[in-house]
């Protein structure tokens, strides 16, 4: 189609202010390409903003029938409109409790970060959008996180050694379809999609749209409140780094207790986030900071399962082990 007669695409905006606010100057950009709706008008957007620096990352997780005609699909775009394309072949078979999602999720980060290298790009950029952001903060709210989860996705992030970002986070997904349908530019539809069994398809599917009908427009509010929360929690880690400066890495007990309760929640927390990779739950660090406050004599004992280790005392400090 003749640019000069063609609609804008509405992520070549998005893409320009998320470039802005992340300071991105890329060499060479990826974009996570599945042939859906979403990252079809970013890879587009993408090939507008970069044309001789862009290549197209596709994975293919051999979790169900239609994952060969996505790949076909793929094939044939990034042909007929000139872009790099390079895939790869992952099996995203669950772990004893894990979730056939997450694992998914988790073997497709890896398998992008890996063409990306080999591609010499120094981002890959993602699909998500204003409704996925919505999904993920009502998700959070379902299950009573805290900041972190209240933040939903991050519009940058490090994996695997990798930049991604996501720079549609603004805009709904209703009008990335209508616009790529308006240019008669193909997409496949993900059949899972719209498998209630899933939770985050149920939110898609029922409480999506009775939002929509008591609040209007609600998504980029959403959004909103998810900045807020990220921005609150960048917060709370300076704050943990200042008390940690203060306690010592790993904590000398005695200085946490002169901490409020609050704030030995925050230091111990990010400490365990960040050293060990471990995200305490809320009943966990109640009792770990019930402990610490009766830690009062030489002899006394912490010892308390976090995550697949143990939080325990050594000497005057605390200690973290992870399981063997």
């Amino acid at each position: 189609m003749n640019r000069s007669n063609a609609s804008a695409n509405p992520c070549e905006q998005a893409l320009a202010r998320w470039c802005e606010r992340c300071a991105a100057r890329p060499l060479k950009v990826a974009v996570a390409y599945s042939a859906g709706a979403d990252s079809t008008a970013l890879l587009l957007a993408a090939r507008q903003r970069w044309p001789d620096q862009l290549v197209a990352l596709h994975v293919h997780h051999g979790l169900q029938a239609a994952a060969d005609g996505f790949e076909s699909h793929a094939r044939r775009f990034c042909a007929l409109h000139g872009i790099e394309l390079r895939m790869e072949h992952v099996q995203a078979a669950h772990e004893p409790g894990q979730s056939p999602e997450d694992a998914a999720r988790l073997a497709r980060y890896a398998a992008l970060a890996r063409l990306a290298v080999d591609a010499g790009a120094d981002c890959v950029l993602l699909g998500q959008h204003a409704d996925d952001q919505a999904e993920t903060l009502l998700l959070a709210l379902s299950r009573g996180a805290g900041l972190p989860g209240l933040a939903s996705m991050p519009e940058r992030f490090e994996r695997a050694g990798m930049c991604f970002g996501r720079p549609l986070l603004d805009v709904p997904a209703s009008v990335l379809r209508s616009w790529l349908l308006s240019e008669g530019h193909a997409f496949v539809d993900d059949p899972s999609n719209t498998d209630t069994r899933f939770t985050r398809n149920r939110i898609r599917a029922v409480l999506m749209p009775a939002w929509e009908a008591c609040f209007p427009g609600f998504r980029p509010m959403l959004a909103r409140s998810a900045r807020h929360a990220a921005q609150a929690q960048r917060l709370l880690d300076e704050l943990a780094a200042l008390d940690l400066a203060q306690t010592g890495v790993p904590p000398q007990i005695a200085r946490l207790q002169a901490l409020s309760r609050d704030r030995q929640t925050n230091a111990l927390r990010h400490w365990l986030r960040s050293s060990a990779g471990v995200a305490a739950a809320t009943a966990q660090l109640d009792e770990l900071l019930d402990q610490i406050e009766a830690c009062t004599t030489r002899g006394h004992r912490i010892h308390l399962k976090v995550g697949t280790g143990h939080v325990e005392r050594e000497g005057g400090r605390l200690r973290y082990t992870p399981a063997l």
